[in-house]
């Protein structure tokens, strides 16, 4: 019997692996994607003409609107209008609003796949989640620019200075409230859901940060509530610094600026943007941390 043995098949070629290449992280490529994220705010922002107006629309309203309906029927004494009063608030509102909006952009990246294709960038996520809380606290200062600009209309001098400080405090607090909404934003799934608690959260934060009234005198409750709102320590410091260049009496400013306290304690200027500086940090640190722990 004869047996017919088969050549051996050749074995199959195997393709080459190509090897990938991650760069390693290094302190100028942090940088750069911080960078990079922030200019991708600004340009997203100054793209769409709707949303500039649109942000501008409520402080407005809330300025000469109901500043000046209420006007009629609440007299704060000579030298001083209800605009000119609420107009610190007003200040605070134009950042809160658009800082949030900013934050909102993380939800709509994630929804449309982006935040995934910017996660997986050889860059620590602090770095991308830093870059978005600086541009969108520029977005809102930004924002804020063109409230101050208008302070005139309300009997608050252009001084030079006066204009300074107010504007470091709302670049301070959009930073601050970007890292609210980063925290936030960072287990929010859906745009729809980051809308409803962005509406539910704005204005009680605006009504409760003595922006429409002051912020003494006040029942237990709603004195407690003041005091841990981050917006009233920033409303506070832009309050004193406007009464700080309006020639009113004593006796009003003692009514109507009377500052914030604990427990008797008038907190100084310097604490009050140490705080809002503070929680802007420890926020922007737990938003960090989400974010590694994410995606």
């Amino acid at each position: 019997m004869t047996t017919t043995v088969e050549p051996a098949k050749p074995s199959p070629t195997l393709n080459p692996v190509v090897g990938v290449r991650v760069p390693n992280r290094t302190t100028g490529g942090e940088f750069r994607a911080v960078k990079i994220v922030f200019q991708r705010e600004l340009f997203r922002f100054f793209n769409d003409r709707i949303r500039i107006v649109t942000a501008l629309v409520q402080p407005i309203l809330f300025l000469f609107v109901l500043g000046s309906g209420l006007g009629t029927v609440v007299d704060l004494g000579p030298g001083i209008s209800l605009r000119t009063f609420f107009y610190p608030g007003v200040l605070g509102l134009s950042v809160l609003m658009t800082a949030m909006m900013a934050a909102a952009s993380v939800v709509w990246d994630r929804e449309y796949g982006f935040l995934r294709e910017m996660l997986v960038a050889p860059v620590r996520r602090g770095s991308l989640v830093l870059g978005k809380c600086l541009g969108g606290a520029a977005i809102a200062g930004f924002e804020g620019l063109v409230v101050i600009a208008v302070a005139g209309l309300v009997h608050v001098p252009y001084d030079p200075l006066l204009l300074i400080e107010v504007f470091g405090i709302q670049l301070l607090l959009a930073f601050t409230i970007c890292a609210f909404g980063m925290m936030m934003a960072s287990r929010i799934q859906q745009m729809q859901s980051f809308m409803a608690l962005n509406m539910l959260l704005i204005m009680p934060m605006y009504f409760l940060s003595g922006s429409l009234f002051p912020s003494k005198n006040l029942p237990t409750w709603l004195t407690v509530l003041n005091r841990i709102d981050p917006l009233t320590y920033a409303v506070d410091p832009l309050r004193r610094l406007v009464f700080d260049h309006l020639n009113v009496s004593a006796a009003a400013r003692a009514t109507l600026d009377a500052g914030v306290s604990w427990d008797g304690w008038h907190v100084p200027t310097i604490l009050e943007v140490g705080v809002v500086a503070g929680m802007g940090a420890l926020m922007l640190s737990v938003a960090i941390f989400a974010f590694s722990r994410s995606e």
